[in-house]
């Protein structure tokens, strides 16, 4: 998501200085040499410009809308791997999820996160009334978090803005939405409630305006020169892996199910109960994807939506075929859950680096994170004793993380000159620039370390309060009944 600041405002003058060479061959070759070009009015250039911006405003709600339609996919895949007695509450935390979130990032996460933001060129507003808190080192200002725009007051007129709030609520949401799969079948639906409003209100706002609302992370490029700072171009980090890592926090303070790690060490199998509504759900969330990554330009006018799109749909593929091919030459059987997760794992990685890299690059990136979700999967319940239910932690945490790194690795140079104020095009370290793997590095970390700290505070706060856990007895009966007083299939 192209909301980058300085970096936003450079890279919109020169897709406006690309436009207007090509406008300027253009007349030259519709005119003999010596001839004078007429030259467009001032109207006419405006009703261009205001063309451009209407066409880019529809371009950002539409991908706006293709994300919010993943929630539908989020919930049918945790609802398909879970099972049938909490098939209501994992829905339900799906759908409440939304709702609160929304409500979240209107009071204080939009303005936390973006409040510092003061223009977006493509969408042909300026001059936004703007504030970031930073502090100052060695001469060079820091941001640490927005400061303005609280619930949208200041910008309650502006259709840019407010398109813009709904593109970023909806990111929001997605990352929101990941620790319901991986704290499935024991979360109280009252902490879960709290954990909503924490996360769209604070968490998610601070480690997002490092990275796009102009912060510090952003910032390493200008103050540091390290490449162009930490780059993620749809969220890989900001996204994905904030909401894999506060999922691992959670799901440490919560515990594993009952069942799940017995007293002679064996792992007891809790297959969900519907696999063909949580494969559905993955192609949904395959098919919404392509508003998270193509719609992040900001721009329908960019042509490198092209490039996005394919290296989007070729990661996937990558993923889903390297877990499936790894687990099925291993075990002697396709697991077909597991290529789900190696599908979304190929999603998650290549959203960072989606368009600074070249086919090639997204099908290996993918292919990549479909294996590193088996491993990681594997590693968690084995080793760790970690139980995450439908493997989100394993999909968007560590895949969230490869995909920051990628970017750090494999971008080519071919796109985001400009990029958070560093003049130049994106280069990885494979590329010539090792100063972009170091921020990439760097980035990593500190949402690794900060995000999880913050949220298993949270978690542990909660528990010492009003507890994260149901009692044994709704979970062996099911949250369904005890819980929610509904159930999902009331006649079987």
């Amino acid at each position: 998501m192209m909301a980058r600041n300085k970096g936003a405002r450079r890279h919109g003058l020169i897709l406006r200085a690309a436009g207007a060479t090509a406008a300027a061959a253009a007349m030259l070759a519709a005119h003999p040499a010596g001839a004078q070009a007429p030259l467009p009015a001032p109207a006419e250039l405006h009703a261009s410009a205001t063309l451009s911006a209407s066409l880019n405003l529809a371009w950002v709600l539409v991908g706006g809308f293709l994300v919010m339609f993943m929630q539908l996919g989020f919930a049918m895949l945790e609802t398909g791997f879970t099972r049938a007695k909490n098939a209501v509450n994992t829905m339900a935390m799906n759908l409440v999820i939304y709702p609160i979130g929304l409500v979240g990032f209107w009071l204080t996460g939009y303005a936390l996160m973006m409040g510092g933001v003061s223009q977006w060129p493509s969408l042909g507003t300026s001059g936004i009334p703007s504030r970031e808190l930073s502090i100052s080192i060695g001469g060079h200002p820091f941001g640490l978090i927005g400061a303005h725009k609280f619930v949208l007051l200041s910008v309650s007129h502006d259709p840019g803005s407010l398109a813009m709030f709904l593109f970023a609520a909806v990111f929001m949401d997605t990352a929101a939405t990941v620790p319901t799969g991986a704290m499935a079948e024991r979360w109280k639906f009252s902490a879960f409630f709290l954990y909503g409003l924490f996360m769209s209100m604070f968490l998610y706002p601070l480690y997002g305006n490092w990275v796009w609302g102009g912060g510090w992370l952003a910032q390493m490029g200008v103050n540091l020169g390290l490449g162009h700072g930490h780059v993620d171009f749809a969220g890989s980090s900001v996204v994905h892996m904030t909401g894999g890592v506060t999922a691992l926090a959670g799901a440490m303070v919560l515990g594993p199910r009952i069942g799940k790690f017995r007293r002679d060490g064996a792992i007891g199998a809790l297959p969900g109960h519907n696999l063909p509504m949580a494969m559905a759900g993955t192609l949904i969330l395959a098919f919404g994807w392509f508003g998270f990554n193509a719609g992040s330009t900001l721009a329908a006018s960019d042509a490198r939506i092209g490039v996005i799109a394919a290296n989007t749909m070729l990661a996937s593929a990558a993923g889903a075929l390297a877990a499936l091919l790894y687990l099925w030459q291993r075990y002697a059987k396709p697991d077909v859950a597991m290529a789900c997760n190696g599908l979304l794992g190929g999603l998650v990685a290549i959203t960072a680096p989606c368009a600074f890299v070249t086919p090639a690059a997204a099908v290996l990136i993918g292919a990549i994170a479909g294996l590193l979700v088996v491993a990681a999967v594997l590693t968690l319940e084995r080793r760790l004793r970690v139980d995450d239910p439908v493997g989100a932690i394993a999909v968007h945490g560590v895949c969230g993380a490869w995909g920051a790194l990628a970017l750090g690795l494999f971008a080519d140079g071919s796109y985001g000159d400009g990029w958070n104020g560093v003049r130049g095009p994106v280069r990885g370290l494979l590329f010539g620039d090792p100063g972009q793997f170091v921020a990439q590095l760097i980035g990593v970390s500190v949402n690794a370390i900060v995000v999880f700290a913050l949220a298993l505070a949270f978690f542990v706060l909660l528990e010492r309060t009003i507890g994260n856990r149901v009692a044994a007895e709704v979970e062996w009966t099911g949250l369904d009944a005890l819980e929610m007083g509904s159930d999902a299939y009331p006649h079987v």
